[in-house]
Formats: structure tokens, sequence, C-alpha cells
């Protein structure tokens, strides 16, 4: 069985508001993706990785990783107009490429800071239960707003009952593979901000939870890119 990896880095980043991708802004003189790519390039149990890419792209990506040593990376699969649409492309384009019971990670081009314990549990989840996503307890105060007054609130939802899921998240190929056609056959899961956990859902598959880092953050926002670097200098110090 092998663990095959696909980055998600279909999307143009409008909110980080630069003229180019946030996936390939540099920083510190290396690309973003890049620093994606070489948490599971440097991680033992991955055996290969897909990139799920921009238009346009395509050839400053492959440049990327032959300058930065990431020879694990097989395929380079062009995105959709929306981000399940790219997930559905890197999918399908491991049909016969893949086993049935190959591990399947997906992961956001724009979440470098994927650590390795937590990439090492969502596989291990994975291979134990069928699928593993990356979670972390959910520490703030939910309120529901009031349909009456949307500026007031009656009720909230313990936080106890809650978990934060983004990705890393792994599933066996088989059973991801039938999920993505059905979903776009019977246009399930596949709107506005689904993902892959919310389309298994709806689709009726229980999920199971896996370690997860507050570290995993998201590049969405300038804000978001001075946390990075942050992280980045304070690692540079240990």
């Amino acid at each position: 069985m092998a663990n095959i990896a696909i980055i998600i880095a279909g999307g143009s980043g409008h909110r980080m508001g630069q003229k180019i991708p946030k996936q390939f802004i540099n920083i510190y003189d290396k690309p973003v993706i890049i620093y994606t790519l070489e948490g599971f390039q440097k991680h033992p149990q991955i055996d290969a990785i897909e990139v799920v890419c921009i238009d346009g792209w395509h050839d400053v990506l492959e440049a990327y990783a032959n300058q930065f040593g990431i020879t694990k990376l097989k395929w380079i699969v062009s995105g959709g107009e929306t981000g399940q649409e790219s997930i559905r492309n890197g999918v399908y384009n491991l049909e016969g490429k893949c086993a049935p019971d190959d591990t399947i990670i997906i992961h956001d081009g724009i979440r470098p800071l994927v650590d390795a314990t937590v990439l090492t549990d969502v596989i291990m989840t994975c291979q134990k239960y069928g699928n593993g996503v990356t979670s972390m307890p959910y520490n703030e105060q939910i309120f529901v707003i009031n349909e009456e007054d949307e500026t007031t609130t009656k009720q909230y939802i313990p936080r106890e009952t809650l978990r934060r899921v983004s990705t890393p998240q792994a599933y066996k190929y088989r059973i991801l593979n039938e999920r993505y056609h059905e979903a776009f056959e019977k246009e399930i899961g596949i709107y506005g901000s689904s993902y892959t956990n919310t389309m298994m859902v709806e689709l009726g598959e229980t999920l199971h939870f896996a370690a997860g880092s507050d570290k995993n953050i998201k590049l969405t926002t300038p804000d978001d890119l001075e946390l990075f670097k942050a992280y980045l200098k304070m690692d540079k110090k240990l």
C-alpha cells in the first residue's frame, strides 16, 4: 500500500492582495508551495506527491520542485473552478495509478507548516479506520444568531461538542474516488465552502479524528503571512 499526497494549489488567492497566486509568494527566497511540499518530501511514509495547480503555473511549479529537490512530485494536474472541482481533478487523475487500498492524503498548498507527527497520525488513523481528518478542540464560545434579530442571540453551542477540522485529511483511494463520482453525479456536497470532509459526511460516511496542530495555519491574508514568518523565525532559533 502506498501513501500519496494530493496538494491543492489551484486557487488565485485574491484576498491576499498580491499579483501572483499566494501559493507562489516568496518568503525568505522560497515560495510558499515549496514549504508545504517539503513537509511531505521529508516525511518517510509519503511515497508520491500530486499537485493540483492553477493553470499557467505548471512549469513554474516544476522548476521550483527541481530547484528545491522535491523528488516525490510525480504529477501536476490543472485545478477547477472551485475547490471541490480541483480536488476531484486530483482524485480522478489517480485512476489507474493507485491501488484501492492506497492512502490518499489531501492537503491545502497554503498550509505550509504541516507537522510530521500530525501527518503520521492522519495516515495511521486512515489505515486503521479507512479515513482520518486532522482536528483540534474549539476553544472559543459559539453563539447562534437570532433569526428575528441578527444582532442578538439566545442560544449557544457547547464548545465541548465541537472540533475544528482542516487538512491534512486521509482516505482510502477506492472510497474517495467512488464518493467523488457520486457527489458530482448527484450534486451533493460540492458547492460553496464544501470540502472532502463535509462531502463525505453528506454522503453518509463516518469520519475519524486524527491529531492536529495550532501551527497548521492557512495563509489567506497578509496577516497570516506575518504569522508564518514569525513561526519560521522561531523555528530557526530552536
